[in-house]
């Protein structure tokens, strides 16, 4: 029988043809409630947005397989997703089409994580009440429930937050009522806001293999001299308050036992191309202990991957969700942080983020990218990340004016979306080009024929990966690459489509506290 004096937890995990990814994120909570008995009752929201009819059996099984385990795991399909938007009344559902979607029923997949996540919302909205304390726990299915520690030895990962008490807690001894957490390991970012940095790290790594033995033991190991903290990993990591790295991460190579300088650039090789699924190997994030109290911060920041609130939190839908930008939670936190105020915090309780499955070598699906071969065509989430920033900073601007409990005109809104639309286009251009710099100095760099790489037969395969990887960064970040013409193609298009949005964003709120109202 579960607690009265502690809150219970409904985990809700959308997720989109990623069944490795589910497994591995359910086996960990089924992990953590082992080693951390709870008192309340925990249970499990799975929300599926897959089209894959095997990804779709496999996710059906999986949550059967959790309940199995002990762990109550409700599976919510597109059939029961479509009844609850059809539940509704027909005049409402088109005024909610920009927050649940206007999908057809034979159509009713990658539908986007935030459409997906206020289907949920809705679900959530109609648990009966029981007296009880309850929180809503929404997270990503590419994270598990432990984090990485960095070791004399190496990375290591364990079950080091009791992340249900420590939740308990906050929500029962503070006037919090939406609580953000982060990730560590991999970056919760697009590529498209690191290859700048990452090369500046590729170049230093080629540099320094250039003047050392390719025979001698490997040199790249020991506590690395720099700490990859928050948002080191991005471009331009002033435009959310940090201070930009002035220089390049060293590269701290994992294998172990005896090797040599030839067998750590192999494997580096091996990695580079994970990039492209949002992997940072020089820049990976590791969890930090410190009192859980002294960690809670006002925030501003939704991690649509981890955060956790109340039910009265339902209020606050994922805004703009049919126009499937990034940033999405960020925009989100802005909005919440004008109107919750010391109700919205963030605490230090990240979880495991990570972007690709062992065996596939890749992630199993990312909306936005294609791949061939030998190719990843980045364009598409490219686009997506580009004008997701000019919603977030528009976003930003006007909720510094008041929105949106003051409401600007439609000129006014369109005349802060070009104003950050342009200085988005002037930070990026800029970021364009010296990423295409340097695309050219590693490309001079490695293919020069004179270096130890080129001439080792041993290395052919390795070699592949490493023009592999230069050719995919030419083709997605250089002069002329698909990302940008898209963005140009669609600029005006997505600039009205984002004013119009900010402008019915009270409409919205207003239809969507009727459609709460429903249940």
């Amino acid at each position: 029988m579960a607690s009265v004096d502690r809150h219970d937890f409904v985990v809700v995990i959308p997720v989109a043809d990623r069944p490795q990814h589910l497994s591995d994120c359910l086996a960990s909570l089924v992990e953590l409630c082992r080693r951390y008995p709870y008192e309340g009752r925990v249970s499990v929201l799975i929300v599926d947005d897959s089209r894959d009819a095997e990804s779709i059996t496999q996710h059906r099984a999986l949550a059967e397989a959790c309940s199995g385990q002990g762990l109550a795991t409700h599976y919510l399909g597109q059939d029961e997703q479509l009844a609850l938007v059809e539940g509704l009344p027909p005049d409402l559902r088109m005024r909610l089409a920009g927050v649940i979607g206007d999908h057809a029923p034979d159509a009713f997949h990658h539908k986007g994580a935030s459409i997906t996540r206020n289907i949920a919302y809705l679900w959530l909205n109609r648990l009966p009440a029981d007296g009880g304390k309850r929180l809503y726990w929404f997270l990503d299915s590419d994270q598990e429930f432990r984090v990485n520690l960095e070791t004399a030895g190496g990375e290591a990962l364990d079950y080091a937050v009791d992340y249900l008490h420590a939740l308990d807690r906050i929500f029962s001894e503070t006037p919090a009522r939406i609580v953000t957490g982060k990730v560590v390991g991999d970056p919760p970012v697009s590529p498209a806001v690191m290859a700048g940095n990452f090369l500046d790290d590729v170049l230093a790594f080629l540099a320094e293999m250039a003047g050392l033995p390719a025979e001698a033991a490997c040199t790249f190991h020991g506590v690395p001299a720099r700490k990859a903290d928050d948002a080191a990993y991005h471009d331009m990591a002033d435009l959310f308050g940090f201070k930009p790295a002035a220089d390049a991460y060293r590269y701290r190579c994992p294998i172990e036992g005896p090797h040599d300088h030839a067998g750590c650039f192999a494997d580096f090789a091996g990695r580079l191309n994970r990039f492209f699924d949002g992997e940072h190997p020089t820049r990976r994030s590791h969890y930090r202990h410190e009192d859980l109290m002294a960690g809670i911060k006002p925030a501003r920041t939704i991690y649509t991957g981890n955060y956790v609130f109340t039910p009265a939190g339902l209020d606050w839908f994922i805004p703009f969700a049919d126009l499937k930008l990034r940033m999405a939670g960020p925009t989100l936190g802005r909005i919440i942080q004008a109107e919750a105020g010391d109700a919205f915090v963030s605490a230090n309780l990240p979880m495991l983020h990570k972007r690709t499955v062992t065996a596939l070598g890749q992630s199993e699906f990312r909306p936005g990218i294609e791949r061939s071969d030998e190719r990843v065509d980045l364009s598409g989430e490219f686009e997506r990340q580009y004008f997701g920033d000019v919603m977030l900073f528009a976003m930003a601007r006007l909720t510094e004016q008041g929105y949106p409990a003051s409401q600007p005109s439609p000129d006014a809104i369109a005349a802060v979306v070009d104003a950050t639309e342009a200085e988005m286009r002037s930070r990026y251009a800029a970021k364009h080009g010296q990423i295409a710099s340097r695309i050219a100095r590693l490309d001079a760099l490695f293919s020069d024929r004179a270096r130890w790489w080129q001439r080792d037969a041993r290395l052919a395969g390795a070699c592949h990966a490493w023009r592999r990887f230069i050719a995919n960064m030419q083709d997605n970040f250089a002069d002329g690459s698909r990302a940008w013409q898209l963005i140009d193609s669609a600029a005006a298009a997505r600039k009205a489509a984002i004013g119009a949005a900010i402008g019915r964003y009270r409409d919205d709120r207003a239809a969507w506290r009727a459609a709460l109202e429903q249940a």
